[in-house]
């Protein structure tokens, strides 16, 4: 399965970067970075060549004519200079992240900004192979920018082709994978529950107020649930590559005929000791791809003003269209607006119809 042929796909933006398929003309700007010995400090036998960079530029292009994606050029948004190298290929049983930025562009999150563009882009269109990073343990920053894109160490360890005798191994980084759950067995049950007050206490926007009884949050578990048994949704869950449960979210249908092509998202959640390290994205990513292949055309989603969360859900693609003003009241003198947000998961912009 690749990336659907779709402009969407081919193609994104952060919020400083163009992230586009190579071509041909890049092939200087190529050679330039991978030729950089700054950028090799962590392994200067590496060092491009200009037989080496022919062949790695020449494989670049042919994975995305082969598979319909792979690295990407990343290029300033405002100026349209070209910053670095950033995306995913195929390799056997998963998706090697890459990454490797210009001297000039480095020190300014570029890289974790790209990255975890590219993890959430692998995980809604490449659900099939696991994202994962090999990384020498010395190469802090490379670190960094792994555990910053959302890849979460695991503890295991590969020789690559170009080490050298006695090098140690690199470390292995993997994004979780995001599932379907339709129905849910006892252990997966109280793993939400702690996850959800976990979230609840670190004020999370996801129903209840910190200190919420573990009671009064299965109530509201249980609505959920009987939402699945009766068809009306899926769960989507987040794990690590240990198992552990790290997020989760629902996609509802809701009873409306006329609303099917556009459920909602409710109680989107992440392990508030794993946020900031954009596993969010990771997760939005799979809700969406989700919601795709069970017919959905667009999702629409609503929270609680004042905790911030209308930035991250802009940067996932979501469109604020509407606010009812001071229906939440979290506390006494305290009320907070509901945001409505809806994001097509098509590529195609809103287009309100305009009707009376």
């Amino acid at each position: 399965m690749s990336f659907e042929t779709t402009e969407i796909c081919f193609e994104t933006t952060t919020s400083r970067l163009r992230l586009r398929r190579p071509v041909e003309g890049d092939r200087a700007f190529h050679t330039a970075v991978h030729s950089d010995p700054r950028l090799y400090t962590h392994a200067p036998h590496v060092l491009g060549t200009p037989e080496t960079n022919a062949e790695f530029f020449h494989a670049i292009l042919a994975h995305w004519e082969e598979r319909g994606f792979g690295y990407w050029v990343a290029e300033d948004l405002r100026t349209g200079t070209p910053l670095g190298w950033i995306g995913v290929k195929q390799q056997e049983g998963y998706l090697n992240l890459y990454y490797r930025f210009t001297a000039e562009a480095q020190g300014r999150g570029l890289a974790r900004e790209a990255g975890r563009a590219a993890v959430a882009m692998a995980t809604e269109w490449q659900p099939h192979d696991p994202v994962r990073a090999l990384v020498k343990d010395h190469n802090t920053a490379s670190v960094r920018t792994a555990e910053s894109a959302g890849l979460v160490r695991t503890g295991g360890r590969v020789v690559l082709s170009d080490d050298r005798d006695g090098e140690t191994a690199s470390a292995v980084f993997e994004a979780p994978r995001v599932t379907r759950v339709d129905v849910l067995d006892a252990g997966t049950r109280a793993e939400l529950l702690d996850l959800w007050q976990a979230v609840n206490d670190a004020g999370g926007a996801v129903g209840f107020l910190p200190g919420a009884e573990r009671s009064e949050v299965a109530a509201l578990l249980a609505v959920h649930e009987r939402e699945m048994a009766s068809g009306a949704g899926f769960a989507g869950a987040m794990r690590a590559p240990d198992g552990q449960l790290v997020g989760w979210g629902w996609c509802v249908v809701g009873p409306n005929p006329l609303r099917r092509h556009a459920p909602w998202l409710h109680r989107v959640m992440v392990d508030p000791v794993r946020q900031g390290s954009g596993l969010g994205q990771v997760l939005m990513a799979g809700l969406h791809r989700m919601a795709r292949e069970a017919g959905a055309e667009q999702l629409v989603l609503s929270t609680r003003s004042g905790t911030g969360v209308t930035r991250f859900y802009a940067r996932c693609g979501y469109v604020e269209v509407g606010r009812l003003p001071g229906v939440i009241r979290v506390g006494p003198g305290d009320d907070r607006d509901e945001v409505f947000l809806v994001r097509r998961l098509d590529g195609q912009p809103l287009r309100p119809h305009g009707g009376d």
